[in-house]
């Protein structure tokens, strides 16, 4: 009798190891599983997505499967992730045992996500999915981003971006000054009010926002005031453009990071404006006369 349960025990473990693979489900943290497993519900207004606001699609954490649009998304003051709308066929609905609720699971897998709601009058729908943030993931519409760094001449910045992973190309540049369709020979006047600068084009699901200005911190001197290294003027200092909230914010974290390491950070963050690309001739200009920055270096500041 011992040993037929033991058997039974295998052949069950077995089919449910079988029903994972076809799934091909996500582990799971256990403050995930509680929710997404256990029905739990996070603390309101804890979520990283209840106040998100980019355009893409969120999946289940724990299998992947599309649930929900972006422009589904709205700001119901809830505390929770709200949508008005699901992705056709993605959820299923099933009453609480109290009668009271009606929860909502990915079809797919089965995995909690929380309660749907009607009559609250919130939207023109007048229905309020209120999804826990930890049940979900999100997928970006467009994951190759832009991002503009001034560290000096552009060459040795460029140079370095260039090497780091999640990053698809970078261009030398202008930007910052009144004059339409400067020349490099404009710039280097030092009275036009562009900086020479880097569009560094990445794919953020590989690299972040925040890797990329660490090494931006890491590549330069962000303390020197009047240029960097040798080259002394206003179109070499350190700045960053930035071009939404969620940036400016993530550079001046950065910024309080090193100030309390001791740095006296002269890095301006300012608004992206017009990029004009620079001259042929500057681009890729390292790789192509296999020199080396001699004004760059790395140094380790996070």
């Amino acid at each position: 009798m011992q040993k037929f349960l033991v058997l039974l025990l295998l052949f069950f473990s077995s089919l449910y190891s079988q029903e994972l693979k076809v799934l091909n489900l996500n582990s799971l943290t256990p403050q995930e599983a509680r929710v997404i497993i256990d029905k739990g519900t996070e603390r309101p207004f804890s979520g990283k997505y209840y106040n998100h606001k980019e355009d893409g699609t969120y999946t289940c954490k724990q299998c992947g499967a599309h649930l929900y649009k972006s422009n589904s998304k709205f700001d119901s003051g809830c505390g929770w992730p709200s949508f008005d709308d699901e992705i056709e066929g993605a959820i299923k609905r099933v009453k609480d045992a109290d009668g009271r609720r009606v929860e909502i699971l990915c079809s797919k897998c089965g995995a909690h996500l929380g309660h749907v709601f009607e009559g609250e009058g919130f939207t023109d729908k007048n229905i309020r999915h209120c999804v826990n943030s930890i049940s979900l993931n999100f997928k970006e519409a467009n994951p190759i981003k832009e991002a503009y760094f001034a560290g000096g001449c552009f060459w040795g910045v460029e140079h370095y971006f260039e090497k780091m992973d999640g990053v698809t190309d970078v261009t030398s540049g202008y930007m910052g000054g009144t004059l339409k369709n400067p020349s490099y020979r404009d710039v280097v006047k030092g009275d036009t009010g562009h900086l020479e600068i880097v569009k560094v084009t990445y794919d953020s699901t590989k690299v972040s926002y925040e890797s990329l200005a660490k090494l931006f911190f890491e590549i330069h001197d962000p303390t020197q005031t009047n240029g960097q290294g040798p080259d002394i003027g206003s179109q070499y200092l350190s700045a960053v453009f930035t071009s939404t909230d969620k940036e400016q914010k993530t550079i001046n974290k950065l910024i309080d990071i090193l100030q309390t390491k001791g740095y006296n950070i002269a890095t301006k963050v300012l608004d992206k404006s017009t990029f004009y690309k620079a001259e042929d001739y500057h681009q890729d200009y390292y790789k192509r006369t296999a020199k080396y920055p001699y004004c760059h270096s790395y140094i380790k500041r996070f």
